[in-house]
């Protein structure tokens, strides 16, 4: 079907009710507004893309939200020692900065380990099978 192809041709059909019901949840976790586009994409051999909410990943993504939140702020701050490393040519204050950035980077061990952990269960939830 092409883009702008006016449909003059009407199809009419009925179906039981636990197919009717299965079509109404399709609707409704879709991107179809209707019957009638959901049918057409059937027809078509359109795909159907069905949007999932799982409300136990909430607490989850909170918690990797944490995560990212903590990983970033380690990231800037080596970002900075790794400025003021660059910007002092003297090899005493080089390595000042040089031993701060590293000490932000050994920061990071914690909340990557606590991501992998997070990472590891998903894969046990999601991948399964």
């Amino acid at each position: 079907m092409a883009i702008g192809e006016v449909l003059k041709y009407e199809v009419k059909t009925r179906v039981n009710e636990s197919k009717y019901q299965e079509l109404e949840k399709l609707i409704l976790e879709s991107v179809n507004l209707d019957m009638s586009g959901l049918v057409r994409d059937i027809l078509y051999n359109r795909s159907i893309s069905v949007i999932t909410y799982d409300r136990t990943m909430d607490m989850t993504m909170e918690e990797l939200s944490a995560i990212r939140g903590q990983i970033r702020k380690i990231g800037v701050n080596i970002n900075q020692m790794t400025k003021l490393f660059n910007t002092y040519p003297e090899p005493r204050r080089k390595e000042v900065f040089a031993r701060m950035a590293f000490q932000q980077y050994t920061l990071l061990q914690a909340p990557v380990e606590q991501l992998l952990e997070i990472i590891s269960k998903l894969a046990k939830k999601w991948l399964q099978g």
